[in-house]
């Protein structure tokens, strides 16, 4: 058999491959930090690792939902590539997930990021366009509605901030997680807001 071919008969199909790095997000550990309660006999404290997913960050989660909304609706299909604007881990994420899943990605990033976010998104092959940094956020995703009205058969624009998949993320994984974890113990959930996608989700499963 030509080597090819048999390298290519071993490889994963694409939905198992799909399945694969699905099972590699969520599920993370709930740690227990009571140490630092002002009285840990009455009041716990947890923390969700978000760390231990494969991007290091709560971040995955939404990108894996929106890229698999995209992909089961076919808005990535015929070529297009995924773009958004990113600070950080989303941004991080996504290009992750378009290395290991074969489609490509285009990314608005304020220049301000770390070296090492910039390293790992050069290493993921993603297409890097570095915005302002005194426009942040907010210049990052002008950028990207510039680049979807001049090419819209190109791009498939997630758009993040306005995306339910980005809260659904978290209303299907993180609060049943959590829920499970605690035994329904749970009385109050804390979390940063930056497109508010974890907060909402998982707020509103867990009310």
């Amino acid at each position: 058999m030509h080597p090819e071919i048999k390298h290519n008969s071993l490889a994963p199909k694409p939905r198992r491959k799909r399945a694969l790095i699905e099972s590699l997000v969520g599920n993370t550990p709930l740690l227990d930090l009571s140490h630092y309660s002002p009285n840990p006999e009455k009041i716990a404290i947890y923390a969700k690792a978000e760390w231990f997913n494969p991007g290091y960050s709560v971040k995955d989660r939404a990108a894996l939902s929106m890229v698999r909304s995209a992909l089961d609706a076919g808005r990535l299909d015929h070529g297009k590539r995924l773009l958004d604007a990113s600070s950080g881990n989303t941004a991080l994420a996504y290009a992750m997930f378009g290395a290991a899943l074969g489609f490509g990605v285009t990314l608005c990033v304020p220049e301000n990021v770390s070296p090492a976010q910039k390293a790992m998104l050069r290493a993921y092959g993603a297409e890097t366009i570095y915005t302002s940094a005194q426009e942040g956020s907010d210049g990052a995703i002008l950028k990207a509605r510039e680049l979807l009205e001049s090419h819209p058969e190109k791009y498939y624009y997630a758009d993040q901030y306005s995306n339910p998949a980005n809260w659904q993320a978290h209303y299907r994984t993180t609060a049943p997680e959590i829920w499970q974890q605690t035994r329904g113990k749970i009385t109050h959930f804390i979390a940063g807001l930056g497109t508010s996608g974890t907060f909402m989700g998982t707020g509103r499963r867990l009310r």
